[in-house]
């Protein structure tokens, strides 16, 4: 865990919340989980047909990359991505110099992955790459709005005695950190680590919007996408 993070100067368990309050909140937040990405799943089939073709075209490897993450209660769940990394680019020591190494084990992300394909930057610049995870949403394994949903290494290094907080909530696509910066707070400066554990402590309704909101705007300017 960095050094410049301690669960000392957060509140390490959930904040009281009207129980009742909270389990409509839960119930519209699925209802519109379930709408949203059944209508986007349909209405989009043609751009994912189109983004499968261009990612087995471009070098003729797998169109779509699995990765284990862990979901709420700690449950390890597979989400699928159209992959935007070169073939084989799982063998990090043999494809990285030791000090992309040490800057991934930092941070578990390259501010310039040369793993990355031509088609995958563009991929995740305007993260097409993730639309696949439309379909976790529709099945319930993640949900639209939530924290990120991470490797249980980096659960454990990152976020200590706070994990468990941390997944007491269903990870999302988009959420709080990614909204407010993503690539540009790092888990090193401890900021990443902050703004996850805020929208656990204070996710609503109205923090949700905000959240839509922020993550089209940052999609169009392309905040913090690398």
């Amino acid at each position: 865990m960095s050094e410049q993070f301690s669960v000392d100067r957060l509140d390490a368990t959930i904040k009281k919340r009207n129980p009742f309050a909270y389990f409509l909140y839960r119930f519209f937040k699925r209802f519109f989980d379930v709408l949203s990405s059944g209508l986007f799943l349909i209405i989009f089939s043609w751009l994912y047909l189109i983004l499968a073709i261009a990612v087995k075209c471009s070098d003729g490897g797998p169109v779509f990359y699995c990765h284990k993450r862990v979901g709420k209660g700690g449950r390890e769940i597979s989400l699928p991505k159209f992959r935007s990394m070169k073939k084989n680019a799982d063998r990090l020591e043999d494809v990285l110099t030791p000090e992309e190494l040490e800057e991934y084990k930092r941070e578990y992300k390259l501010d310039h992955d040369p793993r990355i394909t031509k088609l995958g930057k563009f991929l995740r610049k305007t993260s097409l790459d993730e639309l696949p995870n439309v379909w976790a949403i529709f099945t319930g394994r993640i949900s639209v709005i939530g924290p990120r949903p991470l490797m249980k290494s980096e659960v454990e290094e990152k976020y200590g005695p706070a994990a468990d907080k941390l997944l007491s909530v269903k990870p999302g696509m988009i959420g709080w950190w990614a909204a407010n910066g993503r690539s540009n707070t790092t888990y090193d400066s401890g900021e990443r680590q902050k703004l996850e554990l805020y929208y656990v402590d204070h996710c609503s309704i109205w923090l949700d919007i905000k959240i839509v909101f922020k993550t089209i705007i940052g999609v169009f300017k392309r905040t913090g996408a690398k």
